[in-house]
């Protein structure tokens, strides 16, 4: 299998438009498959083995070389390829990264400004089990009104800020400064935003073509309900209401 001659990682928590990303930049033919390829193995790290790495850049690489996965910050794995290339402890997470895939010097950061819209529609999406909808498909038929759980939202709010804390610090150990894309920018400049990927990874863009966005925002009314409850609900008796 031959080494992809350059890698990125998009690094993740949930509900910030990762998947839309991820199809976005495999459309161009020409920036790698950027899935997640880690959360598709269905094996403890520990059976991990080289065999299952080299499929992983086999299926992830584009012909022109280019290597795509993404992720939420997991410290298993770096501990799972420290053991596999026998490194030593000195060596840097980033380092231990980078020998798993190869010439990793680029990373992306997809965050998202608004953490209460962030965690409903984690909530929204483990309720109806709806994680994604294709363009032009009908929403499903689901009465969900009666579902609101604040703690359950608390719970994945906190969940997110600890995911993008665990990401953020593993960026900064390393000195790594990554290209930020904002899910609430990516949404209202959908095409730029995947050029501007393009730019950052040194990718020719001439004569490329990025597909139509292949999923619907599922935003509705009942959750956007749910936020305005939990908004109040979350500063019931404050003395200075913030939002």
């Amino acid at each position: 299998m031959t080494r992809p001659a350059l890698s990125y990682t998009i690094w993740f928590s949930q509900r910030t438009g990762s998947t839309l990303l991820n199809y976005a930049l495999a459309s161009t033919g020409v920036a790698g498959n950027p899935s997640e390829w880690l959360h598709f193995q269905h094996k403890d790290p520990a059976a991990f083995t080289r065999g299952d790495l080299e499929n992983i850049w086999r299926h992830g690489t584009t012909p022109n070389g280019v290597f795509g996965l993404k992720i939420g910050f997991e410290q298993r794995w770096i501990d799972t390829f420290r053991a596999m290339f026998e490194l030593p402890p000195e060596a840097s997470r980033a380092e231990v990264w980078s020998t798993a895939f190869p010439h990793c010097s680029k990373h992306i950061y997809m965050t998202r400004r608004n953490k209460v819209r962030l965690a409903v529609s984690w909530w929204r999406a483990i309720v109806t089990g709806e994680w994604h909808r294709k363009f032009g498909e009908k929403p499903q038929a689901q009465d969900i009104a009666d579902k609101y759980n604040e703690e359950a939202i608390k719970h994945l709010l906190i969940q997110s800020m600890m995911c993008e804390a665990a990401i953020e610090d593993f960026l900064s150990e390393s000195g790594i400064v990554p290209l930020t894309i904002v899910y609430e920018d990516f949404i209202q400049d959908y095409e730029g935003t995947v050029m501007n990927v393009l730019q950052y990874l040194g990718i020719p863009s001439d004569g490329v073509t990025v597909a139509p966005p292949a999923l619907d925002r599922l935003a509705d009314e009942v959750a956007e309900a749910w936020v305005q409850r939990f908004r109040e609900e979350s500063q019931r008796g404050w003395t200075h209401i913030r939002w």
